[in-house]
């Protein structure tokens, strides 16, 4: 009997809970798969919504793991800078087989040192950010560069779920799952992507989040001023 393929989603204070459990709800239905949610502790992890979510395992119990997801959401502008979070995922990807995100956790793998020459995509909003980690940003909603995937922002999870079911087993099983799941999307407005949006719409995004895009940068230039400052010391050595 194969061993079942052990797959891994990062759990961390105030995630975009949609990030997780789209693709959780895809990869949930593989055959042969054992799915972890991970977090430092278990406990009650706080998303970005009034959906708490729970941690099956913790970093020190956590196996080696097959692929090894991350989320995004307004939480990385912290983990980013979480070195024991950083190094759980730095530990892990060394072993996987897929390094990959949803949405801003795509910004986490850069701070790990994860995404350096790779082409990557994130959030719309979080796109300038990826080159400070030596990444290449490609809007899409799912990319592929090697064995790093990356998805887009928050519903593109499904796309990304979808795309790595594919990959782990075939065509026919990630479709068969799909059909289960309904997913056939037909939204209401055409406006889930800046280039399709109203600009008032777009404008009205830009002014709400300008104080977290800020917060965001900042965090993002300490986090790719550690990583340079680990690399050099690297190579000193």
């Amino acid at each position: 009997m194969s061993k079942p393929l052990q797959i891994g989603l990062l759990l961390f204070p105030n995630l975009t809970q949609l990030d997780l459990t789209g693709p959780l709800q895809v990869i949930a239905r593989l055959p042969g798969a054992q799915v972890h949610l991970i977090w430092k502790r278990i406990e009650p992890v706080a998303s970005d919504t009034a959906l708490a979510l729970s941690p099956t395992i913790t970093f020190d119990d956590c196996p080696q793991l097959d692929v090894i997801c991350v989320p995004g959401g307004y939480g990385t502008n912290d983990i980013i800078n979480d070195e024991e979070t950083l190094e759980f995922v730095r530990k892990q990807a060394s072993g996987a087989q897929y390094v990959t995100s949803v949405c801003t956790g795509a910004l986490v793998l850069g701070a790990a040192g994860l995404l350096d020459g790779y082409r990557a995509t994130t959030h719309w909003t979080a796109l300038d950010f990826l080159p400070a980690f030596g990444a290449i940003p490609t809007k899409t909603r799912v990319c592929i560069d090697r064995n790093r995937l990356t998805g887009g922002g928050v519903t593109a999870g499904i796309d990304f779920g979808l795309t790595l079911a594919s990959i782990l087993t075939d065509r026919a099983t990630a479709e068969t799952i799909q059909l289960f799941l309904e997913y056939n999307p037909a939204p209401p407005f055409n406006s889930g992507s800046p280039e399709t949006a109203p600009p008032e719409v777009v404008t009205a995004i830009r002014e709400k989040s300008a104080g977290m895009q800020q917060n965001r940068a900042e965090a993002v230039q300490r986090a790719a001023n550690r990583l340079a400052a680990q690399m050099n010391t690297a190579a000193a050595g």
